[in-house]
């Protein structure tokens, strides 16, 4: 069999990114990485090729800002904070997600 594959399922990004951000204050790209990397203990990996335009729609949408700051390695950097919106979409998003795996639950329990 092929290697185990630890992609993020399709749409689940925009709520890992929001949960993520709702638990700091302001982060840039590779720390919001880095921290769902260690809380799903390397189970999740997000690629920069999806988290970029990720959070480029989800500022768009007004769920995130962003500004420039310094990182702690003194590199320039966009720093992401959550939004008023963003956090009424976490909760759309969580309650999404729960009726999702729900679903996917009875369908596994089903014999």
């Amino acid at each position: 069999m092929g290697a185990k594959k630890n992609d993020i399922l399709q749409g689940t990004l925009v709520l890992l990114i929001l949960k993520t951000l709702a638990s700091s204050k302001k982060m840039h790209g590779y720390a919001i990485t880095g921290h769902i990397q260690k809380v799903s203990d390397q189970l999740l990996r997000v690629e920069e090729g999806s988290l970029y335009p990720a959070l480029h729609r989800m500022e768009q949408e007004g769920w995130i800002k962003a500004e420039w700051g310094i990182t702690e390695k003194n590199r320039e950097a966009r720093f992401y904070s959550l939004t008023a919106q963003g956090r009424k979409q976490l909760n759309q998003e969580e309650a999404s997600w729960e009726r999702l795996t729900e679903g996917v639950a009875r369908v596994l329990r089903f014999a």
